[in-house]
């Protein structure tokens, strides 16, 4: 008998009817000499510190370096403490008794870093040596699992994969559990949750926000003057902007008393725009946040479900390119977009795909992300959205380039100097996929030549604010995640800072999404905003190796040499040891300042109110006022919340939902058992 091990249920199900195990057993499918059976995820991991002998937070026990790391079953977080997962102790029972009874192990979890683990891990665990083949492919339709398991790999091929997943989750163990016991026992008290990646990225948004809120706005002045004949007539924009009034009033008088300006400069240019790149994970979930306000967890979870559909190809994948043979079957690919309701007739004209995503050099793991040529039916809303932005990017990527005319001009009026650029599309290339956006029309320039003397029709002088860096939205943070903090705006120094960026396309999601849970972070519409804890702990690390992008990123580089074979992973484990000894020194060393801005209860004044992910409650065990997160469907923020509990009441908030679903503004305040209330600003008028 054959067995055949998949990551998810759902995956296992069309393996097994595609090699006939049509029946149906606790925890497998049976039949056609097949057992086709699942992992669940991560059925088993590294060991908490008490599985080692060390209970509680401990300065004498760190740091806490285990020669050997032992392997548990999943556990789940109770009330007393972690306790087994039964679920996975039972499919566990399923795989020792299947493995030990096959012929022949074919592992089909994703075919990743960690979908390598999730297996390795489990083999290990159950003492398992029998050899097994991997079914190494990119996409789950039946044409792909057919030719997978017809060219099945050797497992041995992916040794050096499975050395760099076991030390990123070793190093992550290391570094996690000893920075945070080491801050929390410096502190005195709480919970101060660190990790290898988790705390650089926090502190990039920490770093953001508070250099957004410091930010001074300097008024500025800037002149503007409409010249030409005719029908020509143009505005143009000083290129100069004052900050000081008087001299800008002395520069517009003196442009108020002049007739005509003078072309000085003209300048035109063929402007040629190459298609976008396929989409890798993180650049599919920036876009899909920044158009859609898609988190980036949702949009891989999204992208994960129509992989398994069958919709899809692999989503977690780095890559932005495909290879030469994957290419041959990009026209049929194309094709099967006909019908599509929004990109069908392009689709239909695309007869010549070009080659600017194919390199067999980019193509890491996995290729880019492309449909499968399978029809979709019933998505959701969300579903269709993800669908339709890799469809759209695919056709994008195979077309030809946009090509403009770009013609800019410089114009003097009473010696000083006005600018001017406009284009005009002379072939919309890949933007013709999509319809055009606002701000995309073309902007056309008079014939003008250099040296002609134009009449003045107006001029004017107008103010403006400089503006602060914006806060981090997902989309944002995920490119200062990839680039290791660094910000590049062109395609080819970011594929360059790749190698060096913090995460993996299939981690930083998660990374995000747990930043989320601990309470250290807060959605304002799409802006990311650290919480008072966040900001505390951020003052305590901003200086120390635990926060250092650039070194995490040199941690991610280390492991994609494991995974290459350039290095040793016992290397690698000895680095990481040494970093975790250095940060674990420097956190317990620290001063760390109680929290003196903690609230007191506004119920019995003598608690202080903790801020947890979904409640702020009372400390004091006779009190425990709890004031919820959420109310009207609304996620409240820390300010919020902060002036409702020190004020006993806020001001207008928008953006409240009835039960039938209406939106609303209201203030909160508390009734007289300190119950959360709406406020309607008609009743705080009569006041």
């Amino acid at each position: 008998m054959k067995v055949i091990i998949a990551e998810k249920p759902s995956v296992a199900r069309e393996i097994a009817r595609i090699v006939g195990a049509n029946r149906f057993k606790d925890g497998y499918y049976e039949g056609g000499d097949y057992a086709v059976t699942w992992a669940l995820g991560h059925l088993v991991g590294l060991a908490l510190p008490e599985a080692y002998g060390l209970q509680g937070f401990s300065r004498d026990n760190l740091p806490i370096l285990p020669p050997v790391f032992t392997l548990v079953p999943r556990q789940v977080k109770g009330e007393k403490g972690y306790r087994p997962d039964m679920g996975a102790a039972a499919q566990l029972k399923v795989l020792k008794r299947l493995l030990d009874s096959c012929e022949k192990i074919i592992v089909a979890t994703d075919a990743g870093r960690e979908g390598e683990l999730i297996f390795r891990f489990i083999y290990e665990y159950l003492g398992c040596a029998k050899p097994f083949d991997r079914l190494w492919i990119s996409s789950l339709t039946e044409k792909a699992i057919r030719e997978g398991l017809a060219n099945l790999k050797c497992g041995a091929e992916y040794d050096k994969l499975y050395y760099a997943a076991r030390a990123r989750s070793e190093a992550d163990w290391l570094v996690g559990i000893n920075a945070t016991q080491a801050l929390t026992v410096a502190a005195g008290g709480g919970i101060y949750s660190l990790g290898r990646v988790q705390t650089p990225t926090l502190c990039m948004v920490c770093a953001r926000y508070l250099e957004h809120r410091e930010f001074k706005p300097q008024r500025f002045y800037q002149a503007s003057i409409t010249i030409g004949r005719d029908s020509d007539m143009v505005r143009l924009q000083s290129a100069e902007r004052w900050f000081d009034k008087a001299q800008a009033d002395e520069h517009y008088n003196r442009i108020k008393s002049a007739t005509e300006a003078t072309i000085e400069k003209v300048e035109r240019k063929e402007s040629i725009q190459e298609p976008p790149l396929l989409y890798d994970l993180t650049t599919l979930q920036k876009e899909a946040n920044s158009k859609h306000g898609f988190s980036a967890d949702s949009t891989l979870s999204i992208a994960q479900k129509l992989y398994e559909a069958a919709l899809l190809t692999y989503p977690r994948t780095g890559s932005r390119y495909i290879s030469e043979d994957v290419f041959a079957e990009i026209p049929a690919l194309i094709a099967s977009l006909k019908t599509h309701m929004l990109y069908g007739n392009y689709a239909a004209s695309l007869t010549s795909p070009t080659r600017r995503s194919v390199d067999d050099k980019g193509v890491t793991d996995h290729h880019a992300i492309l449909v499968t040529g399978n029809k979709p039916k019933d998505l959701s809303e969300k579903e269709q959205i993800i669908y339709d932005m890799v469809a759209c990017r695919m056709l994008e990527a195979f077309s030809g380039r946009c090509i403009k005319d770009v013609t800019t001009i410089q114009a003097e009026c009473s010696g000083l100097f006005f600018t001017l650029k406009g284009s005009i599309v002379k072939e919309l290339g890949w933007r013709a996929v999509a319809p055009a956006k606002e701000g995309d029309e073309d902007v056309v320039i008079p014939q003008w030549c250099e040296g002609m003397v134009l009449p003045l029709h107006g001029c004017s002088l107008a103010d403006g604010l400089t503006k602060a860096k914006p806060l981090h939205t997902e989309a944002t943070l995920l490119a200062a995640m990839e680039g290791a903090g660094k910000e590049a705006e062109d395609e080819e120094a970011r594929q360059a800072m790749k190698d060096c960026g913090i995460g993996t396309p299939a981690t930083r999601a998660a990374i995000i999404e747990t930043l989320f849970k601990r309470g250290y972070m807060e959605r304002d519409r799409k802006s990311l905003l650290p919480t008072a804890k966040a900001l505390s702990i951020y003052e305590i690390v901003k200086d120390m190796r635990i926060a250092d992008v650039q070194m995490t990123g040199q941690w991610e580089a280390a492991l994609a040499k494991i995974e290459s074979g350039e290095l040793r992973d016992d290397t690698f484990r000895k680095s990481i040891e040494v970093y975790t000894a250095q940060i674990t020194e420097e956190l317990l060393a620290c001063g760390v300042r109680k929290d003196e801005n903690r609230l007191p209860c506004p119920r019995c004044g003598t608690g202080r109110m903790n801020f947890y992910p979904k409640v702020v409650k009372c400390d004091n065990s006779e009190c425990e006022l709890a004031v919820y997160r959420t109310k009207g469907d609304k996620q409240l923020t820390e300010a919020q919340l902060r002036e409702l509990i020190a004020n006993h009441e806020t001001g207008v908030i928008k953006g409240f939902k009835s039960k039938a679903g209406k939106s609303f503004n209201a203030g909160l305040s508390f009734d007289n058992d300190f119950n959360t209330v709406f406020v309607f600003e008609q009743k705080k008028k009569r006041k």
